[in-house]
């Protein structure tokens, strides 16, 4: 019942030109192509060094006594960020959520807008990136997709709603 609350929430919100920014509503990313520039975030890194991938920044691990570089990350809208992690809640497994956090912590931070980062909305659920599904997830895409559906929305679908 709450999904399906949320989902006519969502269109009437999208309908009315706002997007939703509490925790555990569908989070819409329209407004960070209204052509400007996004803020700078409080906190954020400066850019990215000289030579390096755009939107990737590589830091140093802070607290280690060797000072090795740690992993890229990958530089996203504060936008993004937040989708990235509450399509988290639609993990199988409360260790599976807690994983999917942790990989978002990992391997991404707050900065500007990531055109390339690929996310999409299907049925009032935006996702970003590439989604980790369960064998019963992936059973679920395969079937969506020989019943007709795309497999970009049968991925979504099967992750969120199965």
């Amino acid at each position: 019942m709450k999904k399906i609350f949320a989902v006519a929430v969502f269109a009437t919100m999208t309908m009315l030109g706002t997007t939703a920014a509490s925790a555990g509503n569908v989070h819409s990313h329209a407004g960070s192509r209204a052509g400007g520039p996004p803020e700078p975030q409080p906190g954020a890194q400066p850019g990215a060094q000289p030579g390096a991938q755009p939107g990737v920044q590589s830091g140093v691990q802070s607290g280690t006594a060797s000072q090795q570089p740690a992993k890229a990350l990958r530089q996203v809208s504060e936008d993004q960020y937040k989708i990235l992690l509450n399509q988290c809640r639609y993990a199988d497994t409360q260790e599976a959520r807690e994983q999917c956090r942790a990989d978002v912590a990992e391997q991404y931070r707050v900065g500007k807008h990531d055109p390339t980062l690929d996310c999409r909305a299907y049925s009032g659920v935006t996702v970003c990136g590439e989604l980790k599904l369960s064998e019963r997830e992936q059973a679920c895409v395969q079937e969506s997709v020989q019943g007709g559906m795309t497999h970009r929305r049968a991925e979504v679908e099967c992750y969120a709603f199965r």
